[in-house]
């Protein structure tokens, strides 16, 4: 299994759009290096929820359910989605100060690349997260 981290800006989609859903596609997917990382998704790999921009935060995990194929939102086969579910959410959020100030974290991506909006995520970095958004 492999573990990643995916961004959202909440006022445009946030966690409790993606619960409502239930199940949705990841699309809007413009950069080279998010998009390989998205093909490299399996059935069954988990994904930390980030909130970007104003919040900076980990909210929730969920669940890749359906492997990389063409974005629906655009006629450019260059770009492709994956279908996730919302596993659960975080008993409290852990946000960006929090993972940079965790000596334990200091070389997730998202310490070291914040802009990149899907990225991978180490098993061990997956774990303290998880262990850090327990209430």
């Amino acid at each position: 299994m492999n573990y990643w981290l995916i961004k959202s800006e909440p006022n445009a989609y946030s966690w409790d759009d993606f619960v409502k859903l239930g199940k949705d596609h990841w699309d809007g997917v413009r950069n080279y290096a998010a998009r390989m990382h998205m093909k490299n998704m399996k059935l069954g790999d988990l994904a930390l929820f980030y909130h970007s921009v104003n919040e900076k935060c980990i909210v929730g995990v969920a669940k890749i359910v359906k492997e990389h194929y063409p974005d629906p939102t655009t006629d450019d086969n260059r770009w492709v989605v994956v279908d996730l579910v919302p596993e659960f959410k975080l008993g409290k959020a852990v946000g960006l100060e929090q993972i940079k100030n965790d000596k334990r974290l200091s070389e997730m991506v998202l310490v070291n690349n914040s802009r990149l909006s899907v990225q991978p995520v180490k098993k061990k970095e997956f774990e303290i997260v998880l262990s850090l958004g327990q209430k």
